[in-house]
């Protein structure tokens, strides 16, 4: 039987979410891919088990993560049953509703409709009482954004989840929905973007919102996919996810604009005593902006590497200098 290490609050470190009362954890466990059917149980269990015992408390979801759809939820729902119940008050587990799920019109976007019937699958699937925060996990070009941030809101005062989030918006769409909860008085406390090395975007606006109404940031693919690991500095091996024709998310041609860039990042990183994958999230860590960083593992060393990213979070104004002369270069 699963018992969690006494040892697990003492190394890492957690971080206030904007101005909640919430902290997390500045690593946590994005359950995306990894934990599918198509991934085997005992490896994904070990996963679970292993962040738990680093001090990693959040385990972040949504009801299309697979695959197939709906199976990481329940995947994460033996785990817990199994492993985790006993710790359920140390937990913050978080799942969101936005994207494809099920045919006709309802089955997708933030429709008060879409996220009532979302919440329900998701909290059945992992046998959950409530969530910690939902996400709206993409904005809906259709639906108003009073109606989504309402059906958030009723999420909350039904005892469904205690905060909400919202993942894929821009800087206006971030401060148009913001303003509509402070109206509605709703826990709003974070947001979700893509954000890494290669992927600035968020600093172009998006930061100065979250920061100006005191909503925390947890940055997912800190690693590019990949292209922000040893897996890519000598080109693209056989066996790799970019190798793959059917991957929609890498291809060849990505990593070989980037190599010249990833070669010298790891060079920074050598000097640091770090591998290309700590310094890219140590990085993202940097100027206490970003509360927390959302990894993938498909096995338990992997995790642990990026949890080591934490033993050296401080960089100098030569690093930090370096490293933006190397991201301007060929950017794109």
């Amino acid at each position: 039987m699963y018992q969690a290490a006494e040892n697990r609050y003492d190394k890492m470190i957690y971080n206030r979410v904007g101005k909640s009362g919430l902290k997390l954890p500045a690593i946590s466990l994005g359950m995306w891919h990894n934990f599918g059917d198509v991934d085997l149980f005992d490896k994904s269990q070990a996963i679970v088990r292993r962040a738990f015992d680093l001090g990693i408390t959040h385990f972040d979801l949504a009801n299309n993560y697979g695959p197939p759809a709906g199976s990481a939820e329940e995947n994460f729902g033996r785990i817990y049953e199994k492993d985790l119940k006993p710790y359920r008050d140390e937990l913050i587990i978080s799942s969101k509703a936005g994207y494809y799920m099920w045919p006709g019109p309802y089955g997708e976007f933030g429709s008060k409709k879409n996220v009532t019937a979302s919440i329900d699958q998701s909290l059945k699937r992992m046998g959950l009482e409530y969530v910690d925060i939902f996400y709206s996990h993409r904005p809906d070009p259709e639906t108003p954004f009073e109606e989504t941030a309402q059906a958030l809101d009723l999420m909350v005062r039904q005892g469904k989840t205690l905060y909400v989030g919202i993942s894929n918006y821009s800087a206006e769409q971030t401060a148009e929905i913001t303003s509509i909860f402070k109206e509605l008085k709703t826990p709003f406390i974070i947001h979700q973007p893509s954000y890494n090395m290669y992927n600035r975007w968020i600093e172009e606006g998006l930061q100065d919102i979250l920061t100006e109404n005191g909503t925390g940031s947890i940055a997912y693919s800190p690693l590019a996919q990949g292209l922000l690991t040893d897996r890519y500095l000598n080109g693209v091996p056989e066996d790799s996810r970019a190798s793959r024709t059917s991957s929609p998310f890498l291809n060849t041609d990505q990593v070989h604009k980037k190599i010249t860039q990833s070669q010298a990042l790891n060079e920074v990183a050598k000097r640091r005593g770090q591998t290309l994958a700590e310094i890219a999230i140590a990085w993202i860590l940097r100027d206490g902006k970003v509360t927390s960083v959302l990894v993938g593992a498909s096995r338990v060393l992997q995790l642990e590497d990026n949890v080591k990213a934490l033993d050296n979070l401080t960089f100098t104004k030569e690093e930090l200098s370096e490293i933006d002369g190397i991201l301007a270069e060929n950017k794109g």
